[in-house]
């Protein structure tokens, strides 16, 4: 087998490969005389069916295998005779081939770019961090308590947010349809989980009262029948509840699972320090990727750019076809926004070639210890259903291996976050939330499009 390379540039590599006739013949040969030991034919006894036989039924299956073998060998050696890191798998094209002459194919491949890391210690961030306010644990508490609310029977004329006890008979066309009615509901009023205006026409009324209440179907209403059809309601109203907040006190605690105020209090704080430390964490990432972005320039694989831009670019045409284009793209040209596409979609190769290669010379690795921890981080996201996710990451290994590319990313930033230096600076709850991509009054530039600063937070990904 003859290896030559033909072409060198920039990061692509083609060679060209040459199989001698005589080479694939002895495989051929070899093969075929495997199968001979092992076959059984009418009229022939095991082992004992002449070559030329076998070579007519089996020869055309036994030559496409070894042509793909010949090819498989030829592209392995030119990668490994070249030392070469291949970013993509590599093109394989077959110029010259017929039966009883040499095989010749080329093989084209794009190896990955020497990356020569910076000084991370030279990297300088500011990691923004909030301090749990008071108010919003007494907001939580009170939503709490608002959730737990029950409600008391008053004399009076019912209001937005009471809560009325009704008997009602639905009507279209005169005739009660099915689903219409019911006895004893407990509705209450502004929550709009009624037709539309439905709430509305029992705001002032008191108990006892009889109301005929005339609402529109909407089109989209989920009973085709009754989509955009107009509908009388019967309505007796048999009494009217005003709402009562639970009392902020231990046996609230208690309904959620605490044994007391404090331990909710608590509870509380610490979910609110973790979604703040998220947001701090999130947005020191952002710095750092900048800083890294801006700290290397090497060239990427023509062939994952291309690949990463027609992935971004689907996602705007998808998103410009649903109305949703982002107001800093909607004046551009099509030129135009594709450039700037471009330019983020090489930003993110680029980014994640780094992050890659920090990982493999500093031998970082995703352990089963990881693991165990990223699908507790995800199960923590459905409070109540912990244990169906749990069972879904230990039934699916295909959902388990999905969560090792943004756990092995994780590990590598922050490998390279112990080098940097970090200058923690204490804001207020509103100033870390907010979007760094949303301009202020004080701000020279307009902000950044969304869809931009969300590829950019997901750069090496």
């Amino acid at each position: 087998m003859q290896v030559t390379e033909i072409n060198a540039e920039g990061l692509k590599r083609e060679f060209k490969v040459v199989v001698p006739a005589q080479q694939l013949e002895t495989r051929m040969q070899d093969k075929l005389a495997e199968i001979a030991r092992n076959v059984a034919m009418p009229g022939f006894r095991p082992g004992k069916v002449p070559m030329n036989i076998v070579r007519k039924k089996y020869g055309g299956s036994v030559m496409g295998e070894i042509l793909e073998n010949a090819v498989n060998d030829g592209a392995g050696k030119a990668i490994t005779d070249g030392s070469l890191r291949p970013a993509m798998q590599p093109k394989i094209e077959i110029t010259k081939y017929e039966q009883g002459s040499d095989l010749e194919f080329t093989v084209a491949v794009e190896v990955l770019p020497e990356i020569k890391t910076m000084d991370f210690g030279t990297i300088n961030l500011v990691r923004d961090k909030a301090v749990v306010p008071d108010a919003e644990v007494d907001d939580a508490l009170a939503k709490i308590a608002e959730r737990n609310e029950t409600s008391e029977p008053v004399k009076r004329a019912a209001k937005s947010g009471d809560v009325v006890v009704i008997d009602f008979v639905g009507k279209t066309d005169g005739v009660a349809f099915p689903g219409g009615t019911a006895e004893g509901y407990s509705l209450k009023l502004g929550s709009n989980t009624f037709i539309p205006g439905f709430e509305d026409q029992l705001v002032g009324k008191k108990a006892d009262a009889d109301v005929e209440v005339n609402v529109t179907f909407p089109e989209g209403y989920g009973n085709e029948a009754l989509a955009g059809k107009p509908a009388l309601f019967e309505v007796k109203v048999k009494e009217v509840r005003a709402p009562k907040a639970a009392a902020v006190d231990d046996e609230l605690a208690k309904s959620v699972g605490l044994e007391s105020l404090d331990a909710l209090k608590t509870a509380i704080r610490d979910e609110i320090a973790r979604e703040l430390d998220g947001v701090s964490r999130m947005k020191l990432k952002r710095a750092l990727l900048d800083a890294l972005s801006a700290g290397h320039d090497f060239p990427v694989p023509p062939g994952m750019l291309d690949g990463e831009f027609e992935a971004i670019w689907k996602q705007v045409e998808a998103d410009k076809e649903a109305g949703r284009q982002d107001a800093a793209d909607a004046g551009k040209s099509e030129d135009e926004l594709k450039a700037e596409y471009r330019t983020l979609a090489e930003r993110r190769v680029r980014l994640g070639l780094l992050l890659a290669e920090v990982g493999r010379v500093n031998e970082i690795n995703v352990t089963q210890e990881d693991l165990n921890r990223g699908i507790m981080m995800e199960a923590r996201r459905y409070p109540g259903q912990e244990h169906l996710v749990l069972q879904y990451y230990q039934k699916n290994q295909e959902a388990l291996e999905s969560l090792r590319a943004p756990l092995y990313e994780e590990k590598v930033v922050d490998f390279i976050l112990e080098l940097a230096k970090i200058t923690d600076n204490e804001v207020s709850v509103e100033a870390l939330r907010k979007d760094p991509d949303e301009a202020t009054d004080g701000d020279a530039e307009s902000p950044k499009p969304k869809k931009k600063a969300a590829a950019k937070k997901k750069a090496a990904e």
